[in-house]
C-alpha cells in the first residue's frame, strides 16, 4: 500500500487506488500522513480543515471522515501493511511504516545523495527522488493557510533537490543536463536565487554567457520591481565570475591577436584585437528556447475502462474543439442525466486527442453534483496555477485576479481544460482560458444554456444507450459468452437500467460478484420496484446516489414538481397533465418543466411532450415515502 502526498492525495494498494472522497476527508488523511505515527489533536484537524469560523457539528465532520478513511484503508487491506487508524481520547493517530508514504522516501533518498562527493551516485538517487512527484504536492486538499504551508514546504524541498542534481551534473562535467534540469525550476520559480546562479553556472560553462547573463538582468529587475530588493551574494557571485572569466577571455583574445599581427606586421597592433567574442546561442536559455513552458501539466483522470460506443458524439467533440476557423477558444458542453457517462466521454476524449495539446492537460471536479458545497472558482484555479508552475505565494487570493493570470499564463499554450461536473455557466466562466490555442470541454447535468449564450459553446448531448450498445456494455464488463448465453434477458436488463452506464456498470458489478447467476435472475430482481434502485449501487457508487444529487440542487416547488410527475403511470405526460398532478398553475408548471428537462429530470421528447424515466420515477416516489411530504429534497440544500 502506497501514500501519496507529492501530487495528488492518493492511497494505492495492490487492487488499485482508493476512493478516498470529499476534499475534506482526503485533507483529513493528509494531515496524519504529514505526521506519521504521532497523535494529532482533533482541534488542530478542525483548524487546518475551516480557514475561516469552523461550523458547530465541526467535530463530528471530521469524526465522519476519520471514521470512513478507517473503513477504506480497511478495505484496502490495511492491516496486511501494519496501518491502523487509532483514536486516542480526543486525537487520532495514523500508524504506519513510514516508507509507505512517498514524501518519507523522497527525503531519504536526497538525504542519501552526496552532489559533490559522490556525484555519479547522486544523480540517480536524486532522479528517482524527484520521479516521485506526481504535481504539486497536496493537490486535493482544502485551500486553508495550514495545507498551504505544508505544500510550500515541500515544494521547498523539490526544489532543493533540483538544484543538488544539477550541481551533481555539473561536478560531472555534464553541464548541458544541468542547464536542461535547473531551466524548467527556473521559468517555474524566477525569484529563486540560488537556482537562478545555479542555471548561469551552467549556461556560463556550455558557452552561453550572453543567456547567463541574460538570467542576471531578468531576475535583478524582477526583485527590484516585486520585492524591491538587490540581487543576493549567491547571484552577485554568479554574475561576477561570468564577467572575470569573460575579461581573461578578452585578454587571452588580445594576447594572442597582438602576437599574431606583430609577427605577420612587425609589431603593428591590429584594431580588432580588443572585440568582444559573440557567445554561441541555444539551449534550455537559448534564443531559440525562450518561449518554451514549463514542464505540462498531465492532470486527467485515468481513461474510462471498458469505454464503448459514442462515437457520434466523440466526433461532435472533435468538430467542436480541434475548430480554430472561428478565431476563439473552442468550448463544448456535453449535458445529460444523471449516469449517462458524461465524464467518461469527456475523458476518453481528452486522452485521444491528448497529443493536440503538447502544453498540457488540465482537469477538476467542479462538484456541481457532488457532496457538500460546489468548487469554488478561486479554488480550482489555485490547483491550475500551481499545476502550471506558479509559486503558492504568489497565487492571488481572489476569483478574479487568479483567472486573470490564469489566462495570461496560458494564452500562447496549446492546452486542453476539462471542467467535470459543473452546476452552472457561473462557476465556469472564470476557468475558461482566452488564448486561440486553448480547448475547454465542460460536463453537467445541465444544459447551461448560458455558456452557449455568451461563450458560444457548442453543446454535445448524451442520451440513454440503446439495448444493442448497452447489451455491448454488459458484454465487455461479464464477457460476450455470458451475455449470448441469454440475449433477451440482457436486452431486459438494458430496459431495467434505462439504458444509463452507471446502472449498466452496477448491475455487472452485481453478477460479477455472483458468477453462477444468469442473467435472467438478476432481471428478475429488478422487476422489483422496491429492490431496483438498491440492487443498482455498488458501494458508494449507484444511480440512486446520482439522482440524489441532482434533486439535492432543486428548488421546493421543483422538487414537489418532480414528485407528482412520478405517480404518472406510464412516464408520458404534458403540461396540463402535469399542472393536474402537481396542483399548480399552467403558467408555474410550464417553468417547472423547463427548468427539470434543464436538468435532464424529464425529457422534452417534442412540442409539449415529456417523458421521465423509470429509474427518476422510482427515485421520486422512494423520496417522497422516505419524507412523508412532497418536498422532494429541497430542503436539504447542498448535502447530498
Amino acid at each position: 500500500m502506497d501514500f501519496s502526498l507529492l501530487g495528488p492525495i492518493a492511497v494505492t494498494s495492490g487492487s488499485g487506488e482508493l476512493s478516498l472522497g470529499p476534499a475534506k476527508r482526503r485533507s483529513v488523511l493528509a494531515l496524519l500522513l504529514l505526521q506519521p505515527n504521532t497523535t494529532v489533536p482533533l482541534e488542530q484537524l478542525i483548524d487546518s480543515l475551516w480557514e475561516d469560523e469552523p461550523p458547530e457539528h465541526a467535530r463530528t465532520v471530521v469524526q465522519g471522515h476519520v471514521s470512513r478513511l478507517r473503513a477504506t484503508l480497511a478495505e484496502g487491506g490495511a492491516d496486511a501493511y501494519g496501518i491502523e487508524l487509532a483514536t486516542h481520547g480526543s486525537a487520532y493517530l495514523l500508524r504506519l511504516p513510514e516508507e509507505l508514504i512517498d514524501a518519507h522516501r523522497f527525503g531519504e533518498l536526497v538525504a542519501l545523495a552526496r552532489p559533490e562527493e559522490a556525484p555519479a551516485d547522486a544523480v540517480p538517487l536524486l532522479r528517482e527522488a524527484l520521479g516521485l512527484w506526481r504535481g504539486p504536492a497536496l493537490t486535493g486538499t482544502v485551500t486553508s493557510p495550514p495545507f498551504a504551508a505544508a505544500a510550500h514546504a515541500l515544494e521547498e524541498r523539490r526544489l532543493t533537490a533540483v538544484e543538488a542534481l544539477g550541481r551533481a551534473h555539473g561536478t560531472l562535467g555534464e553541464h548541458e543536463q544541468a542547464a536542461a534540469i535547473l531551466y524548467s525550476a527556473a521559468v517555474n520559480h524566477p525569484l529563486r536565487e540560488g537556482l537562478i546562479a545555479g542555471l548561469m553556472g551552467a549556461l556560463f560553462r556550455t558557452g552561453r554567457q550572453s543567456d547567463a547573463l541574460e538570467w542576471f538582468h531578468r531576475t535583478r529587475r524582477l526583485l527590484n520591481e516585486e520585492l524591491g530588493v538587490d540581487p543576493g551574494e549567491r547571484l552577485r557571485d554568479a554574475y561576477e565570475e561570468i564577467l572575470r572569466a569573460e575579461a581573461a577571455d578578452r585578454r587571452e583574445a588580445g594576447s594572442a591577436a597582438r602576437g599574431t599581427q606583430q609577427r605577420s606586421t612587425g609589431g603593428t597592433t591590429g584594431a580588432a584585437a580588443g572585440e568582444e567574442r559573440v557567445p554561441a546561442q541555444g539551449g534550455p536559455a537559448g534564443s531559440g528556447a525562450r518561449g518554451r513552458t514549463p514542464s505540462a501539466p498531465r492532470l486527467l483522470p485515468r481513461p474510462p475502462a471498458r469505454f464503448l460506443g459514442r462515437q457520434d458524439q466523440l466526433a461532435a467533440l472533435t468538430d467542436a474543439l480541434t475548430d480554430r476557423s472561428t478565431g476563439e477558444s473552442p468550448l463544448a458542453v456535453v449535458a445529460g442525466p444523471a449516469g449517462v457517462g458524461k465524464t467518461a466521454c469527456a475523458v476518453q476524449w481528452a486522452h485521444q486527442y491528448a497529443g493536440a495539446f503538447p502544453d498540457g492537460q488540465l482537469f477538476a471536479d467542479l462538484r456541481g453534483f457532488g457532496e457538500g458545497d460546489e468548487a469554488a472558482p478561486a479554488e480550482i484555479l489555485r490547483d491550475f496555477l500551481l499545476a502550471l508552475g506558479t509559486p503558492p505565494e504568489r497565487v492571488p487570493t481572489s476569483a478574479q485576479a487568479a483567472s486573470a493570470l490564469f489566462r495570461s499564463l496560458v494564452a500562447d499554450r496549446r492546452l486542453l481544460v476539462v471542467l467535470d461536473n459543473a452546476r452552472s455557466s457561473a462557476q465556469v466562466r472564470p476557468l475558461l482560458p482566452g488564448g486561440l490555442s486553448c480547448a475547454t470541454v465542460v460536463t453537467s447535468r445541465s444544459r447551461l444554456d448560458g455558456l452557449v449564450a455568451t461563450d458560444c459553446a457548442r453543446p454535445v448531448s448524451l442520451q440513454a444507450l440503446g439495448h444493442a450498445e448497452g447489451a455491448a456494455l454488459l458484454g465487455a464488463m461479464l464477457g460476450a459468452e455470458r451475455v449470448a448465453e441469454d440475449p433477451a434477458a440482457a436486452q431486459e436488463l438494458v430496459a431495467l437500467c434505462d439504458g444509463l452506464p452507471l446502472a449498466l456498470r452496477a448491475a455487472a458489478a452485481q453478477l460479477m460478484a455472483r458468477p453462477r447467476w444468469r442473467l435472467a435472475r438478476l432481471a428478475a430482481a429488478l422487476r422489483d420496484e422496491q429492490r431496483r434502485l438498491a440492487l443498482l449501487s455498488a458501494e458508494d457508487t449507484g444511480i440512486a446516489a446520482a439522482l440524489r444529487m441532482s434533486v439535492a440542487r432543486l428548488s421546493a416547488d421543483d422538487a414537489r414538481l418532480l414528485s407528482a410527475l412520478a405517480t404518472s403511470a406510464d412516464g408520458h405526460l404534458n403540461a396540463s397533465v402535469a399542472a393536474a398532478l402537481a396542483g399548480y398553475d399552467p403558467e408555474r408548471t410550464q417553468d417547472g418543466l423547463d427548468r427539470l428537462a434543464d436538468m435532464h429530470l424529464v425529457d422534452e421528447e417534442a412540442t409539449d411532450v415529456y417523458t421521465i424515466s423509470a429509474l427518476t420515477q422510482l427515485f421520486a416516489r422512494d423520496e417522497k415515502d422516505h419524507s412523508g411530504d412532497t418536498d422532494g429534497g429541497a430542503g436539504r440544500g447542498g448535502t447530498g
